[in-house]
This record gives C-alpha cells, structure tokens and sequence, in this order.
C-alpha cells in the first residue's frame, strides 16, 4: 500500500519540484538573481535631430553617389550582367524545352516499369480507384506523411512567432476594429456559403479514393469555409465551435493517428509482412484499407492549418 504524505511534506519532494519546473509554474531565478526591469529608451528631440544630421554628413560623405566613378561604373555592370544571365537563363530552358521527347511517346523517360506498375495494378493494390490517391498516400506514403509533418512544424512556428494573449487581442480589435463590422452582404453570403464548403470540402474528402480530390483539397475547401466564417461573423462566434483548444486537439491527434497508420505500413512492408487491414470493394466508400481515414487525417491537418496561418497573421490568435 502507498503512503499518504501531506501536501507540505510533498511539495519539499524533488518530483514535485522537478514538475512544476517542467510545467513553468516556477521561475527559477525569483529570488536568486537580482532583476531589473529594462527601461524604455527614449531621446529628446535635440538629440535626435543632431544624430540624424551626423548620420546624413556621414553618409555623403561616405556614399557619395553622385560623384564617385566606381560605384556609377559599379551598377552599370550589374544592370548589363543581370540582363546577360536572364537571357543566358532564358535560352537554356528554351534549348532544353526544344530536346525534351513528344508527350504521350513511347520513349519518353516517365513511360516506365513504375507507371506501368500504378497503372495495372494499383486497384488490386491499394484498392483505390482514383490511382493518384493511390500513389500518394500508399505507393509514395512516406513523402506525403512528411509533407504533413512539414504542415505540423509550419503552424507550430507561425504559433511561436504571432500568437498573443486573448486580452491583447481584444484591445487590438478595439484600437484597429479588425474585426467585421456587422457587414449584412459579407454575413448574408457566408450563411449560404460556409456550410456548401463544409460539406463539399468533406465529399471531396472522403470520395479521395475514389475521384479526383482528397485530405489535401479537400482540407483547403473546409480551411477557406473557415475563413470565410471568421471574416463574416468575428473572432468570438467561431470561437464557439473551432478555438485553440479544439484546433490543438484536431490538429494533435490527426497527427498522431496518421503516423501510427503510417508506421504500420513501414514495419510491414519493410519485413515482407503481410497487411491485415482489409481492403473492402473497390469502390464502395468504406474501402481502399487505411488510405479513406489517412484522407481524413490529412484533411484535418490541412484545414487546420490554413485557418491557423490566416488568424494567427491577422490577429495573432484563433
């Protein structure tokens, strides 16, 4: 059985020192360096005006243009070899464009064992019918899960670098009046247009395996629908149903399951296993094995991540 410890005999542990320092809640220097805080600078205007005049004496005297030789004969050159490497530039893709093979020939380099591969037998395969999905998220799945982690790590550092606390955003709204201003034409069109988005960015993504489209289109259509929504109705409606916590958790656990999937397919298919997961009829929409919920994962990611770059730029949160 475990002991029972009070909560002052607890907090002198080293575990639960070593979690509140994990979780931030104590600053390690309180108390042990002295902290000052940095005063803004400031100049008068006397000063400000004597500096600037110093830098302009100083830069003419320096950077006098005009007058010197080497700085004219300098651009004249630059100019002419700028012009000389985009017509070099030019002419290369031209030659180059001139020696490339008919399209459709036979001999043309992408007509090879590969494609035939995807072509004859990709539906046997993947299970897929629209052979590009196919190609993407199994034949060439690691690429693509890389391409989603790339997507990840982009809205993770727009988030560093722009997100700002909720009370700086409101006053940002209040002294710019970014948000929409009760715009009867914008909000009429977004109450037809938001849920057709919606819904046909989610056809789109769940017919991926099927017809033109997928996670990637289809996560674009719903990310614009949210777009669209937040520049209609503001910041504190689409908040409602899509706000940090909810966009952590979509974006967290799309990620997680879609390299989970991913990982299986690694493991199987670089041990010769066989894959367990049924792929269904070709055609049907439950089929295609994990490629249908892998278009969910990716189109979670995509459209989470769109909205995120457009309200994280716009008012440094979402």
């Amino acid at each position: 059985m475990s002991k029972l410890t009070n909560h002052e005999d607890y907090e002198k542990t080293a575990s639960f020192k070593f979690w509140r320092w994990l979780s931030g809640s104590k600053d390690p220097y309180v108390g042990v360096v002295e902290l000052k805080k940095q005063e803004e600078f400031s100049e008068d205007a006397e000063t400000k005006a004597k500096r600037i005049s110093d830098e302009e004496a100083l830069k003419a005297k320096i950077y006098d243009t005009d007058k010197n030789i080497v700085v004219k004969v300098s651009r004249i050159l630059y100019r002419i070899g700028a012009i000389v490497l985009c017509l070099a530039i030019v002419a290369a893709l031209i030659i180059c464009v001139a020696y490339l093979p008919p399209v459709g020939s036979e001999l043309n380099p992408t007509n090879n064992e590969v494609v035939s591969r995807y072509v004859s037998q990709g539906t046997a395969e993947t299970g897929v019918i629209n052979t590009v999905t196919g190609m993407i998220l199994q034949y060439r799945g690691f690429d693509t899960f890389g391409e989603t982690c790339v997507l990840f790590i982009a809205s993770s550092c727009v988030m560093i670098l722009l997100m700002v606390a909720e009370s700086k955003i409101k006053k940002m709204n209040e002294q710019y009046a970014l948000e929409p201003k009760e715009d009867k034409i914008l909000q009429t069109a977004a109450r037809i247009l938001v849920p057709v988005l919606f819904l046909f960015g989610f056809y789109v993504i769940v017919n991926g395996h099927l017809s033109p489209g997928g996670g990637f289109s289809g996560g674009a259509i719903i990310g614009s629908g949210l777009i669209l929504y937040s520049s209609a109705f503001g910041l504190e409606k689409i908040q409602r149903f899509f706000n940090e916590k909810v966009y952590k958790s979509i974006k967290v656990t799309a990620l997680i399951l879609y390299a989970c999937t991913m990982t299986y397919y690694f493991v199987t298919g670089a041990n010769g296993l066989t894959n367990i997961i049924p792929m269904g009829t070709p055609g049907n929409i439950i089929s295609a094995g994990m490629i249908f919920y892998i278009n969910l994962f990716v189109g979670a990611e995509v459209s989470c991540t769109i909205y995120s770059f457009y309200a994280l730029f716009k008012r440094g949160g979402l």
